[in-house]
């Protein structure tokens, strides 16, 4: 039974993401009372993913030493710049455009595991880059955050550190501990309890934060669906980037898959946390709605690699 039912949720989450969205914006009074379980049930993603890697993952960096660097600049760098300055152009929203910059500026999506191994991708460098990435985010994210909103919006950088340090850092330490004690048996006997936990706790969020930008979705006009628009070109201009930018400096078809998929999923989960917590609710509009796009554009470009 948990196998079906994770199975079933797992092939229908591009069309579960968006029926969550709905029910939380429905749900937008319930919804506001829960938002004090967001982060405990982030955490507990966070530990899930976690138990699957690995202390000596970090050790890959002296292999590659040189993509790790160039996939986290891609990130950081390239990514957030580039989606501050097409919302910079295309909205005269100050808010909008902080919503853009966060929704790239996240960490790594761990679930870009999965389809770096269906893709036959470089699995030991894509591990390390979320490693090495989930354990810079609590730097990298207010740091980018301070430098480009700090003087549009007050922002409370201290908090945001903690708040990172809680929901990513010390579940992933924990996780990485469990999954070394018992030498990943639990992952292994509880691999489909967990997957099933894992999403469940993801519709969760995107359920309860949803909420939070119901009063923009009720009133749907030009500007929602245009938002919406500019979202799916950031997130497939992020996967287009990563496919070329593979293809120019990455030697074997295996990392450039690992790079796609790196360079275009994100853990948007923390980034709707973020801008539900630290700032207007508008902000959380184009986050959340990254996630209507991520699995399917996942989709295509795997059957990109695949060619």
């Amino acid at each position: 039974m948990v196998q079906q039912l994770n199975q079933f949720m797992q092939r229908y989450m591009p069309i579960l993401t968006p029926v969550s969205l709905v029910i939380g914006v429905l749900m937008e009074q319930i919804g506001s009372h829960l938002l004090f379980l967001v982060p405990i049930l982030f955490a507990l993603m966070t530990f899930i993913s976690s138990l699957s890697l690995k202390f000596r993952d970090i050790k890959v960096f002296k292999t590659y030493p040189r993509t790790i660097l160039f996939v986290i600049a891609f990130l950081h760098i390239l990514m957030p710049l580039w989606a501050y300055t097409l919302a910079e152009i295309i909205f005269d929203d100050h808010l909008l455009t902080i919503g853009f910059l966060l929704s790239v500026a996240v960490p790594t999506g761990v679930t870009s595991v999965i389809w770096v191994t269906i893709s036959k991708g470089n699995l030991p460098l894509c591990l390390a880059i979320i490693l090495i990435d989930t354990l810079l985010a609590p730097i990298l994210m207010p740091l980018l955050l301070h430098v480009v909103v700090g003087e549009m919006i007050q922002l409370d950088t201290v908090s945001l550190i903690f708040d990172l340090i809680w929901m990513i850092v010390l579940p992933s330490i924990l996780g990485m501990i469990v999954g070394e004690w018992t030498k990943g048996t639990l992952q292994q006997r509880f691999s489909q309890p967990f997957a099933l936990l894992s999403k469940c706790s993801l519709f969760g969020i995107i359920m309860i934060n949803s909420s939070a930008i119901a009063p923009y979705v009720k009133n749907i006009n030009a500007e929602l669906a245009f938002v919406i628009g500019v979202v799916l070109l950031v997130a497939a201009s992020g996967y287009v980037l990563a496919l070329v930018l593979g293809k120019l400096f990455l030697k074997t078809k295996a990392d450039q898959a690992t790079f796609i998929f790196n360079g275009g999923m994100r853990n948007i989960a923390v980034g709707v946390v973020i801008a539900t917590t630290y700032f207007p609710s508008k902000v959380a509009m184009p986050v959340v709605f990254g996630m209507l796009f991520q699995q399917v554009l996942a989709s295509i470009f795997y059957k990109i690699t695949r060619t």
